[in-house]
C-alpha cells in the first residue's frame, strides 16, 4: 500500500481549517522553513492522523518536546505520520531532526516485483540530496542492495552510455577511413571508444561534490517536485498521480545522461557489478585478431592487402583493367597518314601538271602532319594518365598496407589503454557515492 496516497477524511469532523492551515505550512516551509502561526479556529480533527502530526511539526520546529501528539499520530497512522514529517522536515532543511525509526517506518520496503511508491520515491530522493545526511543516504542504499537487479550488464550500458558511437576512424586509418568499416578492424575501436565514454560518465557521476541538503540560495522552493507532491497528497490537495515506475526503471532513468547527479550516484553503486562485467566485456572486445589478408577498394578496383604487401595477381589485373580502360579513348592515326600521304602525291603531281596543284597537296599534306602531331600529343598524354593511375594504384595500397601495421602497432596500446580504463571504473565504482 502507498502511504502517500491521498488521505480520505469521510468519518472525520471537517477538515476544512486543518487542511487550509497544512498547505499554508507547506508554503512556508519550502519559503523560509517556518512555520505560520496556528489559525484562530481549532485544527484538531479527532481520529484523524494529520491533526496531531501537524501539531508535532509545528513543536520540533519551534524546538518545544513533540512527544505527545507524535505519539497519538503514531497511534492514529504510523506510516503516514513518519512520511509527512520526514518530508516535511526535508523540504525546510531540517532533516538532521527526524528520527531513524520514522525513516524505516515511511519507507517501507522496496521489491523489484512491484512499483516503487510515490512516497518511497520522494524519500529516495531526498536521502539522495543529503536532507538527511550521510545516515539517510546510507539507510536508502541499503534498502536498494537488498533488492535483487538484471544483471544484464547491456542494460546498464545503455542507460549510462546510450547509442553505439558513430565511425570511428584510429589514427592509423585516417587516410583509408573505409578500413575502419570491416568489423574486424572497427569493432575494437569502437568497444574502446565506447568504454572511455563508460569511464568519462562514471567519472562525472562520483566526481560531483556532496550534497549539503540545504536549500540551493535564491530558491524558494524545494528543487524537486516529488516531495512537495506526496506532501500535498498527504495534507488532502488533490494532486494527478504520475504512472509508477518499477525500481529497475527508476535505477536506469537515474543513470541516463542528464540525470539528476545524486541519484545517480546511488543508481551506479546498485549498478556497481553489472557495470564492471560491461567495462571487462567492452575490454575484452577491443582485443579482435586482424585478418591476415583483406580486400580493399582502390580506384575502383578490388586489392587483397597482405602483410607482405598487395596482392600481385590483384595488382597486375588492376593494372590490365586500367591501360585497357584508355584504349578506346584514342583516336585511330589513319586520317593523318592518308592526309599526309595524299599531300605527297597531290604535290608531286603539281610540279609535273600545274603550280596551284602542288600547293594544294602542299596543304594536305600538312594537315596529315598536323592531324599526326595531335594524335601523339594524345597518345602522350593517355599514357601519362596511364601511368599516373598506375603510381597512384601502387602508392595507395603500399600505403594501406602500411595502414595496416600501424593499426596492428595501435592495437597494443588501445588494449593498455582498455585495461586502465576497466582498472579506473573499477576504482571509481568501489568509492561509491560520497556522503552528504
Amino acid at each position: 500500500m502507498d502511504v502517500s496516497a491521498r488521505p480520505e477524511s469521510s468519518g472525520h469532523a471537517d477538515t476544512t481549517e486543518l487542511h487550509r492551515y497544512a498547505e499554508a505550512l507547506l508554503v512556508h516551509l519550502a519559503a523560509d522553513g517556518t512555520a505560520p502561526p496556528l489559525p484562530p479556529g481549532s485544527i484538531e480533527v479527532p481520529g484523524y492522523w494529520l491533526s496531531p502530526a501537524v501539531r508535532a511539526l509545528v513543536r520540533i520546529l519551534a524546538g518545544d518536546d513533540a512527544m505527545e501528539p507524535l505519539s497519538e499520530a503514531a497511534q492514529l497512522d504510523g506510516a503516514k505520520t513518519a512520511l509527512f514529517l520526514c518530508l516535511a522536515l526535508a523540504v525546510c532543511g531540517h532533516g538532521d531532526r527526524i528520527h531513524a525509526s520514522w525513516l524505516g517506518t515511511a519507507f517501507g520496503d522496496l521489491s523489484s516485483e512491484r512499483p516503487v511508491g510515490e512516497g518511497q520515491r520522494a524519500l529516495w530522493l531526498a536521502a539522495a540530496r543529503g536532507a538527511y545526511g550521510p545516515a539517510g543516504k546510507i539507510f536508502v542504499l541499503r534498502k536498494l542492495d537488498v533488492v535483487d537487479v538484471p544483471r544484464d550488464d547491456d542494460v546498464w550500458l545503455k542507460a549510462l552510455v546510450p547509442g553505439e558511437p558513430g565511425l570511428v576512424v584510429p589514427p592509423s586509418l585516417n587516410d583509408f577511413p573505409e578500413l575502419a568499416q570491416i568489423p574486424s578492424l572497427g569493432g575494437p575501436v569502437q568497444a574502446a571508444a565506447r568504454l572511455a565514454r563508460l569511464r568519462h560518465r562514471c567519472e562525472e557521476i562520483t566526481s560531483v561534490p556532496p550534497p549539503s541538503g540545504a536549500l540551493p540560495q535564491g530558491r524558494a522552493v524545494w528543487p524537486d517536485t516529488e516531495p512537495m507532491a506526496v506532501l500535498s497528497s498527504l495534507t488532502g490537495s488533490p494532486e494527478a498521480e504520475g504512472p509508477l515506475s518499477s525500481l529497475n526503471g527508476h535505477l536506469l532513468d537515474d543513470l541516463k545522461p542528464g540525470a539528476d547527479p545524486y541519484l545517480a550516484a546511488l543508481a551506479l553503486h546498485v549498478a556497481a557489478p553489472a557495470i564492471s562485467t560491461a567495462a571487462a566485456h567492452l575490454a575484452n572486445r577491443t582485443e579482435g585478431d586482424q585478418p591476415e589478408t583483406l580486400i580493399l577498394p582502390i580506384l575502383g578496383h578490388s586489392i587483397t592487402l597482405r602483410p607482405d604487401g598487395p596482392d600481385p595477381e590483384a595488382m597486375a589485373d588492376a593494372e590490365r583493367r586500367i591501360m585497357a580502360g584508355y584504349i578506346p579513348r584514342r583516336p585511330s592515326p589513319m586520317p593523318g597518314y592518308l592526309a599526309a600521304v595524299g599531300g605527297l602525291i597531290v604535290f608531286t603531281l603539281g610540279f609535273v601538271f600545274s603550280l596551284i596543284l602542288a600547293v594544294a597537296g602542299l596543304g594536305l599534306g600538312a594537315f596529315g602532319a598536323w592531324l599526326l602531331w595531335r594524335f601523339r600529343v594524345r597518345e602522350k598524354a593517355d599514357l601519362a594518365l596511364v601511368n599516373a593511375q598506375l603510381g597512384e594504384l601502387h602508392e595507395l595500397a603500399t600505403s594501406a598496407v602500411w595502414a595496416l601495421h600501424e593499426y596492428a602497432r595501435e592495437a597494443k596500446t588501445r588494449r593498455d589503454q582498455a585495461l586502465t580504463d576497466v582498472a579506473e571504473i573499477g576504482r571509481l565504482l568501489k568509492r561509491g557515492p560520497r556522503a552528504g
